[in-house]
């Protein structure tokens, strides 16, 4: 339970923190935001969470903050391919889904 917790509260305040920096969706702030996504997916993977939680949760941190419509709805999609992908490696799954 404290890895869980850890965990969660690590990636979001490295992706608020992130957030903060930047006043719109920037290519370095989606960028950055799919690079949090795959390690939240990965960190969770390996702390047996279920695919529906991931999704939840990885999905509430691309909501809090990416603020375009069309560029949450992007990270959405490559948040589904990262939790259906059965790879458990942060940087495999950056280099498939991360443009």
């Amino acid at each position: 339970m404290k890895k869980t917790l850890l965990a969660a509260v690590s990636i979001s305040v490295a992706a608020y923190a992130y957030a903060n920096t930047q006043s719109s969706d920037s290519a370095a702030l989606i960028n950055q935001q799919c690079k949090i996504s795959a390690e939240a997916v990965v960190t969770l993977k390996g702390l047996r969470y279920g695919n529906t939680s991931i999704r939840k949760d990885v999905s509430s941190l691309i909501n809090t903050h990416l603020k375009t419509l069309e560029n949450r709805e992007e990270a959405q999609k490559a948040l589904n391919l990262m939790v259906d992908d059965k790879s458990i490696d942060a940087a495999t799954l950056e280099s498939k889904y991360c443009s």
